[in-house]
C-alpha cells in the first residue's frame, strides 16, 4: 500500500494532472487533502487502474477527503502559455479550492510556489503517496467525463474512447476533418 503523504502534516495536499500529452481538450488537475487515518488498498496511480476502478474510487475520495479541488485549463490558454505552465496553473487553481493547506506534494519534477505554502515535487509520486494518487484519480475521471461530453459534439474524433490522446484514429480524423475549437493548435497534431 502507498504511504499516505510526504510530510505527515494534517493539511498536506497531493496534486497531479491528467491530459498533458493530449492533442485536444483541457489539461485537468486535482488537489486532495486526505485525513491522517485514510487508508485504501486499491488506490494507486490512475494510469495503473482500470476505468472501472477509477470510477469506483472517485466517490470514495470525494466523500472521505478533508477537501479537494479540480480545475481545467482549456486549449486556448494552453496554446498561449504552453503545456507545462498550463499544468502548473491547473494545479494552482485546484489547490485554491481547498479549505486549508499546510504543505503541497506535487507529482512530477516541476512546480511554481503556491502563495507561501512549502511544497515538494516527487517523481512518480502518484505511485508512492495516496494523496497524490487520489489527485491523479480525480484529475483523470473529471477529464475523461469532460472528453465524453464534448465527444457528443464531435463524434468523428472518438474522444470518448481516445480522450484526445494522439492515437492513429484521432490523427486520421484530424487529417480528414481538420481541427476543432477543442484542439491544441500549438501541438504537432499530425506527424511530419
Amino acid at each position: 500500500m502507498l504511504d499516505l503523504n510526504v510530510s505527515n502534516l494534517e493539511f498536506e495536499c497531493g496534486t497531479d494532472e491528467a491530459g498533458r500529452g493530449c492533442l485536444a481538450g483541457p489539461v485537468t488537475a486535482a488537489a486532495v487533502v486526505l485525513p491522517l487515518d485514510f487508508s485504501n488498498e486499491i488506490l494507486n496511480d490512475s494510469k495503473q487502474l482500470s476505468h472501472t476502478k477509477r470510477n469506483f474510487l472517485k466517490p470514495i475520495i470525494e466523500t472521505q477527503a478533508v477537501s479537494y479541488g479540480v480545475a481545467h485549463i482549456y486549449p486556448k490558454k494552453i496554446d498561449k502559455i504552453n503545456i507545462l505552465n498550463a499544468s502548473i496553473l491547473a494545479m494552482h487553481h485546484a489547490i485554491a479550492k481547498l479549505e486549508k493547506v499546510e504543505f503541497i506534494s506535487v507529482d512530477g519534477n516541476r512546480f511554481k510556489a503556491f502563495k507561501k505554502v512549502p511544497h515538494q515535487t516527487v517523481i512518480k509520486g502518484d505511485g508512492k503517496y495516496q494523496n497524490i494518487a487520489a489527485a491523479s484519480v480525480l484529475a483523470k475521471t473529471y477529464r475523461d467525463a469532460y472528453m465524453e461530453k464534448i465527444h457528443e459534439e464531435f463524434p468523428m474524433y472518438n474522444w470518448k474512447q481516445n480522450k484526445g490522446y494522439p492515437t492513429k484514429e484521432h490523427r486520421a480524423a484530424i487529417r480528414k476533418y481538420g481541427t476543432t475549437k477543442y484542439h491544441r493548435l500549438s501541438f504537432r497534431l499530425l506527424p511530419e
